[in-house]
């Protein structure tokens, strides 16, 4: 018997209003075998960096040249993920000055590259942000820290401050103030109990990057096939509006399942 041929699968690249990206921890291996394998499957990949004493992945000078060059072949472009061991709000200055060094390093080392966007974390960390007082200390320093990156060489419009736990209004005269652009991270603001419409009608006049992933058993970054129906058309209908600037849709996932799964789900609602 003849064996049944299976159905080709759509491309998604280059079919949306928005660049639709991934990260660079697709497949087990480093960034370049990773970017080479999304290269032709998505329009934008999350480099996804970080420098510690024991460990780091930061790209040598072949390796940078070799991303530039897959970029120009495939019509990519890059989000930085900014270092996430850092603390750019904390009450030690030299806790503050070594996490803006760190993320001056990534952001000389991919200039090059022209990145799309850099995500940046303004973590919480244990500050009581419900406490008035803290929090006026914690965005104090939290200015001092913005303020020395972009006198660094940061152009403010590609730094993405991202929603974490803490609610967004908490930074959001930051971001206003400096010129700096939003990444709603939908699980995140799902996962604390956020009300997505609000986010969205809050912020996205500066959102510049969403990070879509699902939530399975309380565990975010799975699969957008975790995400409630709703909440995936919600998102779809707001990118499909007429573009006031361009985007880049991040499944932000870490795994080559989770990634497949998430293209299948996109395929199934567009």
């Amino acid at each position: 018997m003849k064996a049944e041929t299976q159905p080709s699968r759509r491309l998604l690249k280059g079919s949306f209003p928005f660049r639709l990206g991934t990260t660079s921890y697709i497949v087990p291996d480093d960034l370049i075998p990773n970017v080479t394998y999304l290269a032709d499957l998505v329009d934008d990949v999350e480099l996804v960096l970080f420098e510690s004493d024991e460990l780091s992945n930061l790209p040598d000078e072949d390796t940078i040249e070799t991303l530039a060059t897959l970029a120009d072949e495939h019509d990519l472009t890059y989000t930085v993920h900014l270092p996430l061991d850092i603390d750019l709000g904390s009450s030690d200055a030299s806790v503050r000055w070594r996490s803006v060094a760190k993320c001056l390093r990534v952001l000389h080392l991919t200039q090059v590259l022209n990145p799309f966007a850099y995500l940046l974390h303004l973590y919480g960390g244990a500050t009581d942000l419900q406490s008035a007082a803290t929090l006026s200390i914690w965005t104090a320093a939290l200015t001092e820290s913005i303020e020395h990156f972009l006198d660094g060489g940061a152009a403010p419009e590609t730094i993405c401050v991202e929603t974490l736990a803490y609610p967004y209004e908490y930074v959001w005269d930051l971001v206003q103030r400096y010129g700096l652009s939003v990444c709603l991270d939908i699980g995140h603001i799902l996962l604390n109990g956020y009300d997505l419409a609000a986010y969205l009608d809050a912020y996205w006049a500066r959102c510049r990057v969403v990070h879509l992933h699902g939530i399975r058993e309380g565990r975010d970054h799975c699969d957008i096939g975790g995400l409630p129906d709703h909440v995936l058309k919600l998102i779809l209908n707001r990118l499909s509006s007429p573009a006031d600037l361009e985007r880049v849709v991040t499944l932000e996932v870490f795994g080559r399942s989770d990634f497949e799964h998430s293209l299948e789900t996109l395929r199934t609602v567009t």
